[in-house]
């Protein structure tokens, strides 16, 4: 669809702005270290639904290992509340790990087992509180299912400092195979406590504060955590080894006082001299993230690392385990605390609202810190997004985690789309304040990726529908070619793209800055609104373009870039809209109200009124001589745009006192 649009230059509009003159392996990227198969969970649909019939308060995990086996044997009890009439209770536990007893309510009971799905009796009405503590014992599977290698219990050495670790990692379906639990995302528990009795030469990480270390005399100790904040089932985690420890402390803004970041480094003389310098930054990438996205959310407890050896890292509540020390890895993870587990994903259809955002949040702190590095970062991101032509943001096969844990389309994509969104609103207080408030309304729950698009429309008074049907839904990327002729000072000019997926996404709305070079003048960069694949624009008054220096120069965009060319034939019809000139506002400056005074001749003349950021505050139909009141308004400078067949004929700006 083509669109012919005059755009009247000057300094400040809400359509378009002038601009003059001018690593190690991210978790994100995973890096599997087997092959990962598309997993689905173990229940049925009717076993899922069966276990949705009660909520978890609080997982109590006790167990014993040690960093040279997977073995586990121990105790966890799952304290929970009845949605309705009770008489049995589902979890799900792997089928090889060995339940030696059940007790609900501290009586033993007699359970079934259907592979992975435990059934006990439990007599309860709706709202009754019951207590399943389950004795089991067991060597966890050792066959890789999950994407960063290994299963939801691994042991391996470190290729590199050489030390022996046990771990656990649970996302997206492996919890059950280490402990018996409740595999669900939107049942978070309020609260958990893990004990992990190990070996003296070892440590054991794990969720929030560690409350006590119990010698037990054996040669054997007890680590004691608890973690007093809703946690989600993947995110509870045990890490074993030789480690030494490490503390650094964080001041973010919002927190009532120092933020302790608990690190577990491998007991080796050259590890943390080697990090040191890495796991120092982690405290500035709190109070960063603090400033832009809301208060640090777990700064009751802390923040920490256990490193054990994985190619990348895995965003355990309070306690990332890690592989390594590196700025964007730790960003992410650390990034995981506001988006993945304070905010957690509604289903893994929407694992964007972790990912993508963690992934952004990476892409923040190298804004913020490290800004020489910020372009070549997002052009790495686009590069590989546009490495193959389609997918989606949105996992349309959520049980298959190589889909769901994609390094080209979750993490790059995703986070490029958040840049793009950011671009749409043209004002960052308005992007991070819909960050901060997405965080506050959603605080230890879930949320979909609609969820977010809310937020952001919420703030802005922006409709960002077709930007999540074409970028987020949708597939693919545009590619942009441009047409021009400059006739004296004023400028034809064209803009077309085709899309890399048009079955699917044929077309993308998105704005487009586009940089242009002038005769005598420095170069000036204009914001362009795109309606469809053909939009053409008659810019007066620019001066002398002599080229088009960029496309999209400042990378907000996913796209590539086809012809640019010089077109003598290229001529809008320049006369359509010249009876703009005879468009007038009086009083201007005004104190309350305006008038209108258009000509005869102009039928069907809308008007928006926006402030200077381009909110968008008040949109009708006008007549001539209709009178507008900004009574409502605060003093300031208003823009005034009359379009008519949805082209734009004229911009006002007008002064309220």
């Amino acid at each position: 669809m083509k669109k012919l649009i005059l755009l009247c230059v000057f300094g400040l509009s809400t359509l378009f702005t002038f601009s003059q003159g001018e690593n190690s392996t991210h978790c994100y990227k995973r890096d599997f270290k087997g092959s990962p198969t598309a997993k689905s969970n173990t229940l049925s649909v009717t076993q899922i639904a069966e276990s949705e019939k009660y909520n978890v308060h609080f997982y109590a995990l006790d167990v014993a290992m040690n960093n040279l086996v997977t073995d586990i044997a121990g105790t966890v009890e799952i304290h929970a509340t009845a949605n309705t009439i009770l008489d049995s209770a589902l979890f799900e536990l792997f089928q090889t790990l060995v339940i030696t007893q059940i007790r609900v309510d501290g009586t033993p009971v007699i359970f079934s087992r259907n592979i992975s799905a435990v059934k006990c009796p439990v007599n309860a009405v709706a709202g009754q509180s019951f207590i399943l503590s389950i004795d089991y014992n067991g060597t966890p599977p050792t066959s890789v299912t999950n994407p960063l290698g290994g299963a939801g219990m691994s042991n391996d050495n470190s290729p590199s400092w050489g030390n022996q670790v046990t771990w656990s990692l649970s996302q997206p379906f492996s919890a059950y195979e280490w402990w018996p639990c409740k595999q669900s995302l939107t049942d978070k528990a309020d609260s958990c406590s893990v004990k992990i009795t190990v070996p003296t030469a070892c440590k054991a990480g794990s969720n929030g504060l560690l409350e006590n270390v119990v010698d037990l005399g054996n040669g054997t100790s007890r680590y004691e955590w608890k973690h007093r904040n809703l946690i989600d089932y993947y995110l509870i985690s045990v890490a074993v080894a030789q480690y030494v420890e490490y503390n650094v402390f964080a001041n973010p803004v919002g927190s009532s006082g120092p933020v302790l970041i608990q690190n577990y480094i491998y007991d080796n003389p050259a590890t943390l001299p080697n990090f040191q310098a890495e796991i120092d930054e982690t405290a500035d990438f709190i109070e960063l993230f603090a400033t832009l996205v809301g208060p640090y959310p777990f700064d009751n407890e802390k923040y920490g690392h256990c490193m054990a050896p994985i190619s990348g890292g895995m965003e355990h509540q309070t306690m990332t385990t890690q592989g390594f020390f590196e700025k964007s890895l730790t960003a992410h993870e650390l990034g995981h605390m506001w988006f993945g587990d304070h905010v957690t994903c509604a289903s893994w259809a929407d694992i964007w609202v972790n990912e993508g955002f963690a992934s952004y949040l990476d892409y923040l702190m190298i804004e913020n810190l490290y800004p020489a590095e910020k372009v070549q970062y997002m052009l790495d991101v686009h590069t590989n997004v546009m490495s193959a032509l389609g997918g989606s943001v949105w996992v349309l096969d959520s049980l298959n985690e190589t889909r769901i844990f994609s390094g080209r389309l979750t993490y790059d994509k995703g986070s490029s789309i958040i840049h793009t969104m950011r671009f749409m609103l043209n004002n960052d207080v308005q992007f991070f304040q819909a960050l901060r408030n997405y965080q506050t309304t959603f605080a230890d729950s879930v949320a979909k990726g609609l969820d977010v698009k809310a937020a952001l429309e919420t703030v802005s008074g922006i409709d960002f529908t077709n930007m999540f049907n074409e970028w987020y839904f949708g597939e693919g990327y545009p590619t942009y070619s441009t047409r021009r002729n400059a006739v004296g000072n004023d400028l034809n000019f064209e803009i077309t793209h085709t899309a890399s997926k048009p079955s699917v996404t044929p077309t993308f709305t998105n704005p487009l800055e586009v940089k242009f070079s002038r005769t005598s003048q420095a170069d000036t960069t204009i914001r362009f609104d795109i309606a469809g694949n053909t939009n053409q624009y008659f810019i007066p008054n620019i001066g002398g373009v002599t080229n088009v220096v960029a496309i999209d120069p400042n990378n907000w965009v996913i796209n590539k870039v086809g012809t640019n060319i010089t077109d003598v034939n290229f001529l809008n019809d320049l006369n359509e809209f010249s009876l703009n000139e005879f468009i007038t506002i009086f009083p201007n400056p005004t104190v309350g109200t305006v008038q209108i005074n258009l000509p005869n001749e102009m039928k069907n003349c809308s008007l928006k009124i926006t402030d200077l950021n381009g909110k968008i505050l008040k949109k009708s139909i006008v007549s001539n001589f209709e009178k507008i009141s900004l009574e409502e308004y605060l003093a300031g400078t208003y823009l005034f745009v009359f379009e008519v067949n949805n082209s734009i004929i004229k911009i006002e700006k007008v002064q309220k006192n």
